[in-house]
């Protein structure tokens, strides 16, 4: 073996190396499937409904004042850019934890008001028991504050949360998580090309 092949053969393990390195997580995440409800109230399964696209997904709840707004806004950056680029393989899921106030209506409100393009965009929701057990999937935490009822006699509370959007393969594996409000939007689309080569 020649010294060229030699050096064109490190130079090639080298490089999927720190490829892989850039996508630290293999979470095989279609062990289980989870009924939800999307934006028009229809039903929809996960991770089903998303193999065979990369996916962006988010977990957000619609009356929080500022990590998920970012959080969004970063997904909303990422997909436009994306969009730029001519990928067009990739799904964006929010995720609400706050189902008793987040209703399918209130979600097309949230998307509608962000532009958010439901031929790619799909925002979530479903049971309690269901969505809780989804977030733990992702090690995805959200505590409710104290619940106090406002003039309407509507149930008025804040949650703390994990910062979080996540990357999910072609296959249904969560291969990298980021921090959300702060999303370096760059590296998330280095590492969406990595799964598309």
């Amino acid at each position: 073996m020649n010294k060229f092949t030699l050096v064109l053969l490190s130079v090639i393990f080298l490089f999927s190396v720190s490829c892989k390195e850039n996508l630290p997580l293999d979470k095989d995440l279609t062990k289980k499937s989870y009924d939800l409800i999307n934006q028009y109230g229809e039903q929809t399964t996960f991770p089903e409904d998303i193999l065979g696209h990369i996916t962006v997904m988010g977990f957000i709840y619609t009356h929080c004042p500022d990590i998920c707004p970012m959080t969004t806004h970063n997904m909303f950056l990422t997909q436009k850019k994306l969009t730029d680029l001519g990928i067009g393989n990739v799904k964006f899921i929010a995720l609400s934890f706050d189902p008793d106030r987040d209703t399918p209506d209130v979600l097309i409100k949230f998307a509608e008001i962000r532009d958010l393009d439901f031929n790619s965009w799909t925002l979530l929701t479903g049971r309690k028991a269901v969505v809780e057990d989804l977030m733990k999937r992702f090690d995805v935490k959200a505590i409710k504050t104290d619940e106090s009822i406002d003039e309407n006699g509507n149930p008025e509370y804040s949650m703390m949360h994990t910062d979080r959007i996540s990357l999910i393969d072609e296959s249904g594996k969560l291969r990298k998580s980021y921090k959300g409000s702060t999303l370096n939007i760059e590296e998330l689309i280095n590492d969406i090309k990595i799964l598309e080569d």
